[in-house]
């Protein structure tokens, strides 16, 4: 299939599938007359960046990772690729937790906010 019809069938414009050919992400076929022949392997791919992406790896770390990314299922040689994405989960739990942590100092000035801010007799009261 054609970018075209890879950008249809993946919702990712065009553009950015040629960024993620020149990332390494994406290694499509050239036919004899230079255009780009995806397949079906590769809406798979497409799609498994994208959950990459949306999970928070740049596309340097996701090419990082290779062919990892292209093999269904992983293949043993990507052991080492699995135990940087338990490393970046992590990381994004530390970050989940100070999020928390902040969040819940927050709530804990606005109740105070709240409270100063009710009419005398109704502290405490909420609408």
């Amino acid at each position: 299939m054609r970018i075209g019809e890879l950008a249809r069938r993946t919702g990712v414009d065009q553009q950015l599938l040629r960024y993620y050919e020149k990332q390494g992400l994406l290694e499509p076929e050239r036919a004899a007359n230079g255009y780009r022949e995806y397949t079906d392997q590769d809406i798979a791919v497409v799609r498994r960046i994208r959950e990459l992406l949306a999970a928070g790896l740049s596309t340097a770390a996701i090419a990082e990772l290779g062919t990892c990314v292209r093999d269904e299922p992983p293949t043993p040689a990507c052991a080492g690729a699995i135990r940087r994405l338990r490393g970046e989960r992590d990381r994004m739990d530390r970050v989940i937790d100070r999020l928390l942590a902040s969040r819940a100092a927050l709530d804990v000035v606005i109740e105070r906010g709240d409270d100063q801010a009710a009419p005398a007799g109704h502290a405490g009261r909420r609408a």
